[in-house]
């Protein structure tokens, strides 16, 4: 008996057009990472030459975070309600990236963080909109493939972003404001692909061809996405930010100063390329990719802050392996379970929840951190340990994520 793929054509018109609306928001991403991702690998001793305190820094940098996440509930809500997604989408970038290149001329650090707060903002307003925009492409490529495409080119933009101001401050002997300048040039990259993509797609929603579902799709309130949820929340909680190994690495001094940005590009690098690994491998057998990417990357935590640094640098390929599956398989998984014209409210519900969790484990590792980096060790696996039994309880109830 012959049996048919189930792929869908490459020739196929549909399909073409969508991939091409993923490549248009992923180039906007790719600059837009370049021009905010090169600022914040150098905010903190920016901010320091403004004569900002270390606890201003890290309060700044935590409430940014929070700020990043927590308005992405309103934004998704307000972006489903109003159904002006470009309005918003638009809206959201130009805070996001003009934000960066005024730093040049943030003569206080006080000016410097309401911009860095802005920065922040802006991301917040444009993500829950941005991602159901690349939900209704991806689902004739492929929800894993469109959306970990997005991410290699999004992390490609992270990694030539904070070699970029390097290289400006190496060059010209430290000058921040040089370095924000330059971020300009991406900054008006990333607006002007997006303005195309908004020209020649004014309708992303119809990129998504309507089929009729013998399941109903989960609500917010489902045990289904409760459950996704907190595993979720479980993984954000145990991860650790860079800028806790990277003190680690100066703390420990396994690393010279001048490597330590270089590592953080390698590890951006290892993202982005297991982002569009793990995305495929996520159509073809299911959420069990998430599962698997979960078991691997959770051993980054010992490597990375109780061995040596041949050791630590394999731990941060491991920490990218889950950054990029977290960057793509946690988005098309929720793509998947919720309705067309409630996703970015989903989108934003879910980010919220996430961030919030993500912020909660980075105080309390960092905190953990100056009294036993045993017990950091053991919180972080624990925490991901955790997520992988939610997560494994929610892929056997939900037989939609498995293939």
């Amino acid at each position: 008996m012959e049996i048919k793929s189930t792929e869908v054509s490459v020739e196929n018109p549909a399909r073409k057009k969508a991939i091409r609306f993923i490549i248009f928001l992923g180039c906007t991403s790719l600059f837009a990472d370049m021009t905010y991702e090169g600022a914040r690998s150098v905010n903190g001793p920016f901010l320091q030459t403004l004569g900002a305190s270390g606890t201003v820094v890290g309060i700044v940098a935590g409430f940014g975070e929070l700020v990043g996440y927590g308005l992405r509930l309103f934004s998704g809500y307000l972006s489903d309600r109003s159904h002006k997604y470009w309005t918003i989408l638009l809206t959201g970038y130009i805070f996001n990236l003009l934000s960066v290149p005024l730093l040049a001329w943030a003569g206080y650090w006080q000016v410097a963080v309401l911009l860095m707060i802005a920065e922040r903002a802006g991301k917040a307003i444009r993500n829950p909109t941005r991602d159901a925009m690349l939900s209704h492409a991806s689902k004739e490529t492929g929800r894993g493939w469109g959306f970990g495409l997005h991410e290699f080119m999004d992390q490609l933009g992270a990694t030539v972003g904070p070699l970029l101001v390097s290289a400006v401050l190496f060059y010209r002997h430290d000058n921040y404001r040089n370095a924000y300048l330059l971020l300009l040039i991406p900054a008006l990259c990333a607006l002007s692909v997006l303005l195309a993509a908004k020209k020649l797609y004014p309708r992303p929603q119809d990129l998504e061809i309507k089929t009729v579902h013998l399941e109903q799709a989960e609500t917010f309130t489902s045990t289904g996405f409760i459950l996704y949820t907190i595993a979720a929340m479980c993984l954000a909680t145990g991860y650790a930010d860079y800028p806790l190994i990277a003190y680690h690495f100066k703390q420990q001094a396994l690393l010279k100063d001048v490597w330590i940005p270089v590592l953080y590009a390698a590890a951006m690098l290892s993202e982005a390329f297991s982002a569009l690994l793990i995305g495929r491998l996520y159509d073809r057998i299911g959420a069990f990719t998430l599962l698997g990417a979960t078991v691997l990357s959770m051993f980054f935590a010992p490597l990375v802050f109780l061995a040596n640094a041949q050791w630590a640098i394999a731990g941060m390929i491991l920490w990218g392996l889950g950054m990029g599956a977290q960057g793509s398989i946690l988005k098309a998984i929720v793509a998947g379970m919720v309705a067309p014209e409630k996703r970015a409210t989903a989108f934003g519900l879910f980010d919220t929840f996430y961030g919030v969790a993500w912020f909660a484990g980075s105080a309390y590792m960092g905190y953990l951190y100056d009294h036993s980096l045993i017990n950091l060790v053991v919180f972080s696996m624990n925490m991901q340990l955790l997520s992988i039994i939610v997560l494994g309880i929610y892929i056997r109830k939900n037989k939609t994520t498995r293939k």
